[in-house]
């Protein structure tokens, strides 16, 4: 079932659906990044001058974080001072370094992590 929620971005209206957002970054200053679904564009929600929007993505995460589905695997990861909530069924690929790293790459992202 779509989950579409309506976001301001930048004097730009999108439409997207939260079921095809597949990572979430909390960064210490309260902003929320997410990436757009099929490509590489973040999409950066400020909560002092964005607070509606904001609270959209912070209920869905608490949902989805909060239920086990079949096609979903939440996870939150702390880096590099960033909280990250990802569904970890849409990662497609780990490497795993001699020094025992294991990096993986955000879906519709390029961040490694």
């Amino acid at each position: 079932m779509a989950y579409w929620v309506k976001i301001l971005y930048e004097r730009k209206e999108y439409v997207v659906n939260f079921e095809r957002v597949h990572a979430f970054c909390y960064e210490l200053n309260g902003r929320v990044t997410f990436w757009l679904p099929d490509s590489a564009i973040p999409i950066v929600i400020n909560p002092q001058s964005n607070l509606e929007d904001y609270q959209k993505i912070l209920d869905y995460l608490e949902c989805v974080t909060g239920l086990e589905l079949d096609h979903a695997h939440w996870v939150k990861i702390i880096y590099e001072k960033n909280e990250y909530v990802i569904n970890l069924n849409c990662i497609s690929s780990f490497c795993h370094e001699p020094n025992g790293r294991i990096t993986f790459w955000l879906p519709d992202g390029t961040i490694p992590i």
